[in-house]
Protein backbone atom coordinates (compact mmCIF):
# COMPACT_ATOMS: atom_id res chain seq x y z
CA UNK A 1 0.00 0.00 0.00
CA UNK A 2 2.66 2.35 0.62
CA UNK A 3 4.55 1.66 -1.95
CA UNK A 4 1.10 2.69 -4.55
CA UNK A 5 1.25 5.70 -2.93
CA UNK A 6 4.49 6.72 -3.27
CA UNK A 7 3.90 6.08 -6.94
CA UNK A 8 0.98 8.28 -6.94
CA UNK A 9 2.80 10.85 -5.23
CA UNK A 10 5.53 10.99 -8.00
CA UNK A 11 3.42 10.85 -10.47
CA UNK A 12 1.29 14.05 -9.08
CA UNK A 13 4.60 15.77 -9.08
CA UNK A 14 5.74 14.78 -12.63
CA UNK A 15 2.51 16.11 -13.83
CA UNK A 16 2.75 19.51 -11.67
CA UNK A 17 5.94 19.50 -13.39
CA UNK A 18 4.96 18.65 -16.75
CA UNK A 19 2.02 21.29 -16.36
CA UNK A 20 4.36 23.77 -15.43
CA UNK A 21 6.30 23.47 -18.54
CA UNK A 22 3.06 23.28 -20.80
CA UNK A 23 2.56 26.45 -19.07
CA UNK A 24 5.73 27.91 -19.95
CA UNK A 25 5.86 26.94 -23.42
CA UNK A 26 2.48 28.32 -24.23
CA UNK A 27 3.53 31.58 -22.68
CA UNK A 28 6.91 32.04 -25.01
CA UNK A 29 7.19 35.16 -26.75
CA UNK A 30 8.20 35.64 -30.15
CA UNK A 31 11.44 37.24 -28.58
CA UNK A 32 11.97 33.94 -27.42
CA UNK A 33 10.88 32.02 -30.26
CA UNK A 34 13.31 33.94 -32.52
CA UNK A 35 16.52 33.30 -30.45
CA UNK A 36 16.06 37.12 -29.54
CA UNK A 37 16.44 38.62 -33.06
CA UNK A 38 13.56 40.04 -32.95
CA UNK A 39 10.77 42.18 -31.32
CA UNK A 40 7.27 41.33 -31.25
CA UNK A 41 4.47 42.95 -33.03
CA UNK A 42 2.19 45.15 -32.18
CA UNK A 43 -0.81 42.74 -32.14
CA UNK A 44 1.80 40.15 -31.11
CA UNK A 45 2.07 42.28 -27.73
CA UNK A 46 -1.41 42.55 -27.34
CA UNK A 47 -2.09 39.14 -27.58
CA UNK A 48 0.43 38.22 -25.14
CA UNK A 49 -0.92 39.96 -22.53
CA UNK A 50 -4.76 39.05 -23.22
CA UNK A 51 -3.65 35.16 -22.63
CA UNK A 52 -1.87 35.91 -19.19
CA UNK A 53 -4.97 38.27 -18.07
CA UNK A 54 -7.36 35.18 -18.94
CA UNK A 55 -4.88 32.53 -17.42
CA UNK A 56 -3.70 34.43 -14.38
CA UNK A 57 -5.47 36.30 -11.90
CA UNK A 58 -3.06 38.20 -10.51
CA UNK A 59 -2.88 40.04 -13.90
CA UNK A 60 -5.27 42.55 -15.37
CA UNK A 61 -5.47 44.07 -18.93
CA UNK A 62 -7.32 47.28 -19.75
CA UNK A 63 -7.77 49.96 -22.15
CA UNK A 64 -7.46 53.99 -21.56
CA UNK A 65 -8.19 56.66 -23.64
CA UNK A 66 -7.44 57.32 -27.86
CA UNK A 67 -3.99 57.49 -29.63
CA UNK A 68 -3.69 59.31 -33.04
CA UNK A 69 -3.03 55.45 -34.28
CA UNK A 70 -6.70 54.80 -33.88
CA UNK A 71 -6.35 52.39 -31.05
CA UNK A 72 -6.27 52.94 -27.65
CA UNK A 73 -3.67 52.34 -24.86
CA UNK A 74 -3.50 49.40 -23.14
CA UNK A 75 -2.36 48.99 -19.40
CA UNK A 76 -0.98 45.67 -17.84
CA UNK A 77 -0.87 45.03 -14.22
CA UNK A 78 0.51 43.03 -12.17
CA UNK A 79 -0.80 42.77 -8.59
CA UNK A 80 0.01 39.66 -6.44
CA UNK A 81 -3.12 39.61 -4.63
CA UNK A 82 -5.56 40.94 -7.64
CA UNK A 83 -6.27 43.67 -6.23
CA UNK A 84 -6.88 46.32 -8.95
CA UNK A 85 -7.87 49.18 -6.99
CA UNK A 86 -5.16 51.91 -8.11
CA UNK A 87 -6.36 54.15 -5.55
CA UNK A 88 -7.01 51.50 -2.95
CA UNK A 89 -3.48 50.30 -4.07
CA UNK A 90 -1.62 53.71 -3.73
CA UNK A 91 -2.63 53.84 0.09
CA UNK A 92 -0.92 50.34 0.62
CA UNK A 93 1.95 49.37 -2.21
CA UNK A 94 4.38 51.15 -3.80
CA UNK A 95 3.35 51.39 -7.38
CA UNK A 96 6.02 51.27 -10.49
CA UNK A 97 4.83 52.40 -14.03
CA UNK A 98 6.74 51.36 -16.88
CA UNK A 99 6.58 52.90 -20.41
CA UNK A 100 7.05 51.32 -23.53
CA UNK A 101 7.97 51.75 -27.06
CA UNK A 102 7.63 55.70 -26.75
CA UNK A 103 9.91 55.07 -29.52
CA UNK A 104 9.77 51.81 -30.93
CA UNK A 105 12.62 51.33 -33.07
CA UNK A 106 14.12 51.71 -29.29
CA UNK A 107 12.20 48.01 -28.58
CA UNK A 108 14.02 46.54 -25.83
CA UNK A 109 11.92 47.42 -23.32
CA UNK A 110 8.69 45.77 -25.14
CA UNK A 111 9.97 42.57 -24.79
CA UNK A 112 11.77 43.04 -21.36
CA UNK A 113 8.41 43.06 -19.71
CA UNK A 114 6.66 40.65 -21.38
CA UNK A 115 9.43 38.48 -20.10
CA UNK A 116 9.58 40.22 -16.45
CA UNK A 117 5.38 39.98 -16.40
CA UNK A 118 5.36 35.95 -17.39
CA UNK A 119 8.10 35.17 -15.31
CA UNK A 120 6.27 36.81 -12.21
CA UNK A 121 2.97 35.05 -13.40
CA UNK A 122 4.41 31.85 -13.56
CA UNK A 123 6.27 32.09 -10.28
CA UNK A 124 9.78 31.92 -12.21
CA UNK A 125 11.07 34.96 -10.14
CA UNK A 126 10.01 36.09 -6.60
CA UNK A 127 6.62 38.19 -6.92
CA UNK A 128 6.85 41.65 -5.04
CA UNK A 129 4.18 41.84 -1.78
CA UNK A 130 4.41 45.33 -1.74
CA UNK A 131 4.93 46.55 -5.25
CA UNK A 132 2.21 46.28 -7.98
CA UNK A 133 3.90 46.96 -11.67
CA UNK A 134 1.68 48.72 -14.36
CA UNK A 135 2.83 48.84 -17.78
CA UNK A 136 1.85 50.53 -21.03
CA UNK A 137 3.29 47.41 -23.23
CA UNK A 138 3.53 50.13 -26.56
CA UNK A 139 2.71 54.01 -26.08
CA UNK A 140 3.65 54.88 -29.65
CA UNK A 141 1.47 52.05 -31.43
CA UNK A 142 1.30 54.50 -34.60
CA UNK A 143 5.26 54.33 -34.78
CA UNK A 144 4.78 50.93 -33.84
CA UNK A 145 2.35 50.03 -36.53
CA UNK A 146 4.89 51.31 -39.17
CA UNK A 147 7.77 48.83 -39.15
CA UNK A 148 11.06 48.58 -40.81
CA UNK A 149 14.39 47.79 -40.75
CA UNK A 150 16.49 50.36 -41.65
CA UNK A 151 15.43 53.82 -40.10
CA UNK A 152 17.55 53.02 -37.01
CA UNK A 153 21.32 53.03 -38.59
CA UNK A 154 23.43 53.00 -35.92
CA UNK A 155 21.54 49.67 -34.50
CA UNK A 156 22.49 46.26 -33.70
CA UNK A 157 19.03 44.37 -33.89
CA UNK A 158 16.22 43.59 -33.61
CA UNK A 159 15.46 42.39 -37.48
CA UNK A 160 12.57 44.69 -37.68
CA UNK A 161 10.96 47.31 -35.53
CA UNK A 162 8.46 50.44 -35.37
CA UNK A 163 9.68 53.99 -36.44
CA UNK A 164 10.03 56.87 -33.94
CA UNK A 165 7.43 59.35 -35.05
CA UNK A 166 3.79 58.35 -34.24
CA UNK A 167 1.06 58.47 -36.71
CA UNK A 168 1.20 61.96 -37.07
CA UNK A 169 4.90 62.05 -37.31
CA UNK A 170 5.28 63.40 -34.01
CA UNK A 171 8.51 62.31 -31.43
CA UNK A 172 6.42 61.79 -28.62
CA UNK A 173 9.53 61.97 -26.18
CA UNK A 174 9.09 65.67 -26.22
CA UNK A 175 5.37 66.12 -26.29
CA UNK A 176 4.42 65.61 -22.73
CA UNK A 177 3.22 69.34 -21.92
CA UNK A 178 2.20 70.80 -25.52
CA UNK A 179 0.19 67.14 -25.59
CA UNK A 180 -0.46 67.90 -29.47
CA UNK A 181 -1.52 64.33 -29.97
CA UNK A 182 -4.25 61.85 -28.90
CA UNK A 183 -0.82 59.68 -27.15
CA UNK A 184 0.05 62.32 -24.72
CA UNK A 185 -3.76 63.20 -23.46
CA UNK A 186 -4.28 59.09 -23.15
CA UNK A 187 -0.85 59.51 -21.18
CA UNK A 188 -2.21 62.01 -18.62
CA UNK A 189 -5.36 59.58 -17.86
CA UNK A 190 -2.86 56.97 -17.32
CA UNK A 191 -0.51 58.58 -15.16
CA UNK A 192 -2.96 60.27 -12.79
CA UNK A 193 -4.96 57.02 -12.52
CA UNK A 194 -2.20 55.15 -11.48
CA UNK A 195 -0.36 57.87 -9.53
CA UNK A 196 2.93 55.66 -9.99
CA UNK A 197 5.80 56.67 -7.13
CA UNK A 198 8.58 55.20 -9.54
CA UNK A 199 8.09 55.89 -13.50
CA UNK A 200 10.57 53.68 -15.66
CA UNK A 201 11.02 54.10 -19.69
CA UNK A 202 12.83 52.09 -21.41
CA UNK A 203 14.85 53.24 -24.48
CA UNK A 204 18.26 52.60 -26.53
CA UNK A 205 20.70 55.53 -26.83
CA UNK A 206 22.75 56.81 -29.12
CA UNK A 207 26.32 58.31 -29.24
CA UNK A 208 29.56 57.05 -27.79
CA UNK A 209 30.90 53.27 -28.02
CA UNK A 210 31.76 51.70 -24.39
CA UNK A 211 31.65 48.37 -22.58
CA UNK A 212 28.55 48.95 -20.98
CA UNK A 213 24.72 47.63 -21.79
CA UNK A 214 23.22 49.60 -19.09
CA UNK A 215 22.72 53.08 -18.80
CA UNK A 216 20.45 54.89 -16.56
CA UNK A 217 18.94 58.33 -17.12
CA UNK A 218 17.40 59.41 -13.38
CA UNK A 219 15.75 62.63 -13.35
CA UNK A 220 18.53 65.33 -12.02
CA UNK A 221 17.89 65.10 -8.59
CA UNK A 222 18.93 69.16 -7.96
CA UNK A 223 15.88 69.42 -10.11
CA UNK A 224 13.75 67.27 -8.02
CA UNK A 225 14.88 69.20 -5.19
CA UNK A 226 14.63 68.49 -1.29
CA UNK A 227 14.74 65.57 0.48
CA UNK A 228 13.26 63.81 -2.96
CA UNK A 229 16.20 64.45 -4.60
CA UNK A 230 18.33 63.57 -2.34
CA UNK A 231 17.25 59.78 -1.67
CA UNK A 232 17.58 59.69 -5.03
CA UNK A 233 20.80 60.83 -5.44
CA UNK A 234 22.30 58.66 -2.25
CA UNK A 235 20.31 56.11 -2.13
CA UNK A 236 18.03 55.04 -4.73
CA UNK A 237 20.89 55.10 -7.38
CA UNK A 238 23.29 53.95 -6.15
CA UNK A 239 21.10 50.99 -4.43
CA UNK A 240 20.33 50.04 -8.46
CA UNK A 241 23.57 50.14 -9.60
CA UNK A 242 25.73 47.93 -7.04
CA UNK A 243 22.60 45.35 -7.01
CA UNK A 244 23.15 45.20 -10.82
CA UNK A 245 26.77 45.22 -10.31
CA UNK A 246 26.33 42.04 -7.73
CA UNK A 247 24.95 40.32 -10.79
CA UNK A 248 27.97 40.93 -13.39
CA UNK A 249 25.39 43.97 -15.18
CA UNK A 250 27.52 46.92 -15.08
CA UNK A 251 25.36 50.09 -15.45
CA UNK A 252 26.49 53.44 -15.81
CA UNK A 253 24.82 57.20 -16.08
CA UNK A 254 23.57 57.90 -19.48
CA UNK A 255 26.61 58.95 -21.57
CA UNK A 256 25.70 62.38 -22.91
CA UNK A 257 28.20 63.07 -25.80
CA UNK A 258 27.87 63.46 -29.35
CA UNK A 259 30.94 62.61 -31.86
CA UNK A 260 33.55 63.10 -29.02
CA UNK A 261 35.36 60.36 -26.31
CA UNK A 262 33.36 60.11 -22.81
CA UNK A 263 36.79 60.11 -21.26
CA UNK A 264 36.71 64.04 -21.29
CA UNK A 265 34.12 64.12 -19.13
CA UNK A 266 30.08 64.75 -19.63
CA UNK A 267 27.51 66.52 -18.05
CA UNK A 268 23.95 65.05 -16.40
CA UNK A 269 21.08 65.14 -19.47
CA UNK A 270 18.83 67.74 -18.09
CA UNK A 271 15.13 65.94 -17.98
CA UNK A 272 13.20 69.40 -18.93
CA UNK A 273 9.28 68.62 -18.30
CA UNK A 274 8.79 68.08 -22.33
CA UNK A 275 10.24 64.74 -21.38
CA UNK A 276 8.56 61.75 -19.88
CA UNK A 277 10.52 62.00 -16.85
CA UNK A 278 10.76 65.54 -16.43
CA UNK A 279 6.50 65.52 -16.67
CA UNK A 280 6.40 62.69 -14.20
CA UNK A 281 8.70 64.21 -12.12
CA UNK A 282 6.02 67.44 -11.52
CA UNK A 283 4.34 65.21 -9.34
CA UNK A 284 7.08 64.29 -7.18
CA UNK A 285 7.66 60.55 -9.22
CA UNK A 286 10.83 58.99 -9.15
CA UNK A 287 11.74 58.87 -12.60
CA UNK A 288 14.07 56.92 -14.61
CA UNK A 289 15.37 56.65 -18.31
CA UNK A 290 16.78 53.32 -19.20
CA UNK A 291 18.93 53.75 -22.17
CA UNK A 292 21.03 50.24 -23.38
CA UNK A 293 24.24 50.73 -25.61
CA UNK A 294 22.77 50.58 -29.56
CA UNK A 295 25.84 48.43 -30.89
CA UNK A 296 25.24 45.55 -27.83
CA UNK A 297 23.36 42.68 -29.79
CA UNK A 298 19.55 42.87 -29.01
CA UNK A 299 19.36 39.84 -26.97
CA UNK A 300 22.08 41.20 -24.07
CA UNK A 301 20.13 44.48 -24.24
CA UNK A 302 16.46 42.90 -23.31
CA UNK A 303 17.73 40.55 -21.21
CA UNK A 304 20.16 43.73 -19.00
CA UNK A 305 16.60 45.49 -19.61
CA UNK A 306 14.80 42.77 -17.88
CA UNK A 307 17.23 42.51 -14.84
CA UNK A 308 17.18 46.06 -13.90
CA UNK A 309 13.47 46.71 -14.25
CA UNK A 310 13.77 43.56 -11.50
CA UNK A 311 16.29 45.21 -9.46
CA UNK A 312 14.07 48.36 -9.31
CA UNK A 313 10.99 46.10 -8.29
CA UNK A 314 13.62 44.84 -4.88
CA UNK A 315 14.57 48.48 -3.89
CA UNK A 316 10.49 49.57 -4.29
CA UNK A 317 9.94 46.76 -1.79
CA UNK A 318 12.30 47.34 0.22
CA UNK A 319 12.14 51.43 0.75
CA UNK A 320 8.25 51.50 -0.14
CA UNK A 321 7.61 53.19 3.13
CA UNK A 322 10.84 56.06 2.81
CA UNK A 323 9.33 56.27 -1.19
CA UNK A 324 5.93 57.18 -0.45
CA UNK A 325 6.20 59.46 2.88
CA UNK A 326 9.05 61.93 0.60
CA UNK A 327 6.67 62.03 -2.06
CA UNK A 328 3.61 63.13 0.31
CA UNK A 329 5.92 65.45 2.38
CA UNK A 330 7.12 66.94 -0.79
CA UNK A 331 3.72 68.84 -1.84
CA UNK A 332 3.65 70.37 1.29
CA UNK A 333 7.58 71.89 1.14
CA UNK A 334 6.75 73.43 -2.00
CA UNK A 335 3.71 74.88 -0.57
CA UNK A 336 5.87 76.56 2.04
CA UNK A 337 8.47 78.29 -0.56
CA UNK A 338 8.59 81.80 -1.82
CA UNK A 339 10.66 80.89 -4.99
CA UNK A 340 10.73 78.42 -7.80
CA UNK A 341 13.43 77.84 -9.63
CA UNK A 342 12.52 78.05 -13.48
CA UNK A 343 16.30 77.90 -15.16
CA UNK A 344 19.08 76.04 -14.35
CA UNK A 345 22.99 75.30 -15.32
CA UNK A 346 26.07 73.09 -15.00
CA UNK A 347 27.64 73.28 -11.55
CA UNK A 348 31.20 73.71 -11.79
CA UNK A 349 31.92 73.69 -8.63
CA UNK A 350 31.00 70.13 -7.85
CA UNK A 351 31.05 67.24 -9.91
CA UNK A 352 31.08 63.24 -9.56
CA UNK A 353 34.23 60.97 -10.68
CA UNK A 354 33.23 57.54 -12.71
CA UNK A 355 35.31 54.56 -12.95
CA UNK A 356 34.34 54.64 -16.79
CA UNK A 357 34.50 51.69 -18.64
CA UNK A 358 35.66 52.47 -21.92
CA UNK A 359 37.42 51.56 -25.16
CA UNK A 360 40.20 53.65 -26.91
CA UNK A 361 39.46 55.90 -29.79
CA UNK A 362 41.35 57.57 -32.61
CA UNK A 363 41.16 60.18 -34.99
CA UNK A 364 41.51 59.34 -38.33
CA UNK A 365 41.51 60.19 -41.84
CA UNK A 366 37.63 59.91 -42.82
CA UNK A 367 37.72 58.02 -46.58
CA UNK A 368 34.53 59.67 -47.00
CA UNK A 369 35.15 63.19 -46.45
CA UNK A 370 38.61 63.57 -46.00
CA UNK A 371 38.30 65.36 -42.57
CA UNK A 372 39.41 63.53 -39.34
CA UNK A 373 36.68 60.98 -38.06
CA UNK A 374 35.70 58.96 -34.63
CA UNK A 375 36.92 55.50 -34.54
CA UNK A 376 36.88 53.27 -31.42
CA UNK A 377 38.77 50.28 -31.10
CA UNK A 378 37.33 47.36 -28.89
CA UNK A 379 40.22 45.76 -28.71
CA UNK A 380 41.65 48.45 -26.69
CA UNK A 381 39.21 48.47 -23.43
CA UNK A 382 39.87 50.56 -20.46
CA UNK A 383 38.43 51.53 -16.73
CA UNK A 384 39.35 55.39 -16.54
CA UNK A 385 38.71 57.56 -14.09
CA UNK A 386 35.88 60.31 -15.95
CA UNK A 387 34.46 63.18 -14.36
CA UNK A 388 31.17 63.48 -14.73
CA UNK A 389 29.09 66.83 -14.21
CA UNK A 390 25.70 66.09 -12.54
CA UNK A 391 25.43 69.15 -10.28
CA UNK A 392 23.22 71.46 -11.30
CA UNK A 393 22.17 75.16 -9.44
CA UNK A 394 19.53 77.40 -10.59
CA UNK A 395 19.87 81.21 -11.93
CA UNK A 396 16.68 81.77 -12.24
CA UNK A 397 13.52 81.79 -10.27
CA UNK A 398 10.00 82.93 -9.86
CA UNK A 399 8.08 84.23 -6.87
CA UNK A 400 5.62 81.72 -6.18
CA UNK A 401 2.09 83.43 -6.46
CA UNK A 402 -0.81 82.12 -4.25
CA UNK A 403 -3.04 81.76 -7.92
CA UNK A 404 -3.49 82.22 -11.02
CA UNK A 405 -6.37 83.34 -13.09
CA UNK A 406 -6.91 82.45 -16.83
CA UNK A 407 -9.53 84.00 -19.03
CA UNK A 408 -11.96 81.69 -20.10
CA UNK A 409 -11.32 81.88 -23.52
CA UNK A 410 -7.51 80.12 -23.70
CA UNK A 411 -9.42 76.94 -23.84
CA UNK A 412 -6.22 74.93 -25.08
CA UNK A 413 -4.36 75.61 -21.55
CA UNK A 414 -7.26 75.04 -19.83
CA UNK A 415 -8.22 72.14 -21.03
CA UNK A 416 -4.47 70.81 -20.41
CA UNK A 417 -4.94 71.64 -16.44
CA UNK A 418 -8.07 69.84 -16.47
CA UNK A 419 -6.23 67.04 -18.34
CA UNK A 420 -4.40 67.00 -15.82
CA UNK A 421 -5.95 66.81 -12.53
CA UNK A 422 -5.26 70.17 -11.74
CA UNK A 423 -7.45 71.62 -8.52
CA UNK A 424 -9.57 74.87 -10.17
CA UNK A 425 -12.39 76.86 -9.20
CA UNK A 426 -14.67 78.82 -11.86
CA UNK A 427 -15.60 82.53 -10.88
CA UNK A 428 -19.35 83.05 -10.89
CA UNK A 429 -19.43 86.80 -10.86
CA UNK A 430 -17.68 89.64 -12.72
CA UNK A 431 -14.93 90.25 -10.60
CA UNK A 432 -12.33 93.01 -10.36
CA UNK A 433 -9.12 91.26 -8.61
CA UNK A 434 -5.96 93.32 -8.07
CA UNK A 435 -2.97 91.26 -9.86
CA UNK A 436 0.47 90.41 -10.35
CA UNK A 437 0.43 91.19 -14.67
CA UNK A 438 3.50 90.36 -16.74
CA UNK A 439 4.42 91.99 -20.43
CA UNK A 440 6.03 89.97 -22.63
CA UNK A 441 9.48 92.36 -23.16
CA UNK A 442 11.70 90.30 -24.71
CA UNK A 443 11.84 86.38 -26.58
CA UNK A 444 13.43 84.53 -29.20
CA UNK A 445 11.97 82.07 -31.92
CA UNK A 446 13.81 79.06 -33.16
CA UNK A 447 13.94 79.33 -36.99
CA UNK A 448 13.34 75.82 -37.46
CA UNK A 449 10.34 74.03 -36.96
CA UNK A 450 10.79 71.70 -33.94
CA UNK A 451 7.49 68.99 -33.09
CA UNK A 452 5.20 71.23 -34.55
CA UNK A 453 6.34 74.19 -33.50
CA UNK A 454 8.80 76.90 -33.71
CA UNK A 455 9.54 77.25 -29.84
CA UNK A 456 10.59 80.54 -28.07
CA UNK A 457 13.25 81.07 -25.64
CA UNK A 458 15.31 83.11 -23.48
CA UNK A 459 11.51 85.09 -22.65
CA UNK A 460 11.53 87.92 -20.24
CA UNK A 461 8.78 89.57 -18.81
CA UNK A 462 7.86 92.99 -16.74
CA UNK A 463 5.42 92.73 -13.85
CA UNK A 464 3.44 95.11 -12.77
CA UNK A 465 0.36 95.31 -10.32
CA UNK A 466 -2.76 95.80 -11.88
CA UNK A 467 -6.42 95.71 -11.16
CA UNK A 468 -8.35 93.71 -13.64
CA UNK A 469 -11.60 93.07 -14.26
CA UNK A 470 -12.70 89.39 -14.62
CA UNK A 471 -15.82 87.78 -16.23
CA UNK A 472 -18.24 85.31 -14.95
CA UNK A 473 -16.67 81.85 -16.10
CA UNK A 474 -13.05 82.60 -15.54
CA UNK A 475 -10.90 80.20 -14.27
CA UNK A 476 -9.10 80.49 -10.79
CA UNK A 477 -6.08 78.12 -9.78
CA UNK A 478 -4.77 77.73 -6.88
CA UNK A 479 -0.75 77.02 -6.44
CA UNK A 480 -1.51 74.80 -2.57
CA UNK A 481 -2.13 71.49 -4.42
CA UNK A 482 0.17 68.64 -5.72
CA UNK A 483 0.32 69.96 -9.48
CA UNK A 484 2.20 73.22 -8.23
CA UNK A 485 5.28 72.41 -10.05
CA UNK A 486 3.01 71.37 -13.28
CA UNK A 487 1.10 74.77 -12.87
CA UNK A 488 4.92 76.51 -12.15
CA UNK A 489 6.74 74.70 -15.10
CA UNK A 490 3.96 75.88 -17.49
CA UNK A 491 1.91 79.20 -16.39
CA UNK A 492 5.14 81.35 -16.01
CA UNK A 493 5.90 82.20 -19.72
CA UNK A 494 10.09 82.35 -18.77
CA UNK A 495 10.04 78.45 -17.83
CA UNK A 496 11.56 76.34 -20.25
CA UNK A 497 8.79 74.44 -21.37
CA UNK A 498 6.22 76.65 -20.72
CA UNK A 499 2.74 77.04 -22.90
CA UNK A 500 3.73 80.17 -24.28
CA UNK A 501 7.28 79.22 -24.93
CA UNK A 502 5.41 76.44 -27.06
CA UNK A 503 3.33 78.97 -29.03
CA UNK A 504 0.30 78.74 -26.99
CA UNK A 505 -0.36 82.71 -26.51
CA UNK A 506 1.51 83.79 -29.90
CA UNK A 507 -1.82 85.73 -30.83
CA UNK A 508 -0.99 88.57 -27.91
CA UNK A 509 2.13 89.02 -30.09
CA UNK A 510 0.88 90.75 -33.19
CA UNK A 511 -0.47 93.78 -32.93
CA UNK A 512 -4.02 94.32 -34.08
CA UNK A 513 -4.50 97.88 -34.55
CA UNK A 514 -2.12 100.35 -36.17
CA UNK A 515 -1.57 103.67 -37.71
CA UNK A 516 -1.55 105.79 -40.89
CA UNK A 517 1.42 108.31 -39.98
CA UNK A 518 0.30 111.28 -41.81
CA UNK A 519 -3.01 111.10 -39.28
CA UNK A 520 -1.11 110.16 -36.35
CA UNK A 521 1.63 112.92 -36.75
CA UNK A 522 -0.29 115.58 -35.82
CA UNK A 523 -1.29 113.94 -32.75
CA UNK A 524 2.11 112.71 -32.04
CA UNK A 525 3.00 116.66 -32.08
CA UNK A 526 0.15 117.54 -29.46
CA UNK A 527 1.37 114.64 -27.39
CA UNK A 528 4.74 115.87 -27.09
CA UNK A 529 3.87 119.26 -26.45
CA UNK A 530 1.51 118.39 -23.90
CA UNK A 531 4.17 115.76 -21.87
CA UNK A 532 7.49 117.27 -21.54
CA UNK A 533 8.30 113.68 -19.44
CA UNK A 534 7.40 111.98 -22.50
CA UNK A 535 9.40 114.87 -24.66
CA UNK A 536 12.51 114.35 -22.57
CA UNK A 537 12.49 110.40 -22.99
CA UNK A 538 11.99 110.72 -26.61
CA UNK A 539 14.53 113.25 -27.24
CA UNK A 540 17.16 111.00 -24.86
CA UNK A 541 16.38 107.91 -26.94
CA UNK A 542 16.90 109.64 -30.26
CA UNK A 543 20.28 110.78 -28.82
CA UNK A 544 21.23 107.24 -27.44
CA UNK A 545 20.04 105.03 -29.99
CA UNK A 546 20.85 106.28 -33.70
CA UNK A 547 19.19 103.53 -35.38
CA UNK A 548 15.97 105.44 -33.36
CA UNK A 549 17.31 108.84 -34.64
CA UNK A 550 17.93 107.52 -38.33
CA UNK A 551 14.16 106.11 -38.79
CA UNK A 552 11.19 107.85 -38.32
CA UNK A 553 8.52 105.67 -38.64
CA UNK A 554 10.16 104.08 -35.21
CA UNK A 555 9.75 106.88 -33.98
CA UNK A 556 5.94 107.65 -34.66
CA UNK A 557 5.38 104.11 -33.46
CA UNK A 558 6.94 104.20 -29.93
CA UNK A 559 5.17 107.42 -28.92
CA UNK A 560 1.74 105.70 -30.92
CA UNK A 561 2.33 103.01 -27.75
CA UNK A 562 2.53 105.68 -25.39
CA UNK A 563 -1.24 106.86 -26.15
CA UNK A 564 -4.78 106.23 -25.71
CA UNK A 565 -4.83 104.49 -28.96
CA UNK A 566 -2.13 101.15 -28.37
CA UNK A 567 -4.19 98.68 -27.70
CA UNK A 568 -3.59 96.63 -23.86
CA UNK A 569 -3.10 92.91 -25.05
CA UNK A 570 -0.59 93.67 -27.59
CA UNK A 571 2.27 91.73 -25.31
CA UNK A 572 0.37 91.26 -22.37
CA UNK A 573 0.42 87.77 -20.81
CA UNK A 574 -3.09 86.75 -20.81
CA UNK A 575 -2.52 84.70 -17.32
CA UNK A 576 -2.31 86.53 -14.17
CA UNK A 577 -1.24 86.14 -11.01
CA UNK A 578 -2.47 86.81 -7.29
CA UNK A 579 0.71 86.99 -4.80
CA UNK A 580 0.94 85.82 -1.30
CA UNK A 581 -0.08 88.40 1.75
Amino acid sequence: MRFFLIIIVLFLLVSCENKKQNRATNFSTHFEATDGTETATYDQVVDFYLKLAREFPEINIQTVGETDSGYPLHLVTYSKDGDFDFKKIANTKATILINNGIHPGESDGIDATMLLYRDLALGKIEAPENTVLITIPIYNIGGSLNRNSTTRANQNGPKSYGFRGNAKNYDLNRDFIKADTKNAKAFAEVFHLVNPDIFIDNHVSNGADYQYTLTHLFTQHNKLGGDLGTYLHQEMMPQLEASLTNINWYITPYVNVFNQVPEKGFSQFMDHPRYSTGYTTLWNTFGMMVETHMLKPYKQRVEGTYHLMQQMILIAEKDKKKIKELRNNATTNYSDLVHYPITWAIDTSQTSTLNFKGFEADKIKSEVTGFNRLKYDRNRPFTKEVIYQNYFKPIDSVIIPEAYVIKKGWTKAINLLKLNAIEHSILKRDTTIIVDAYQISDYKTQKQAYEGHYPHYNTKVESSTKEVLFSEGDVLVPTNQKGIRYLLETLEPSAKDSFFNWNFFDVILQQKEGFSPYVFEDEALIMLQNDDKLKSAFETKKTEDQAFADNWYAQLDWLFKRSEHYEPAHMQYPIYRILKN
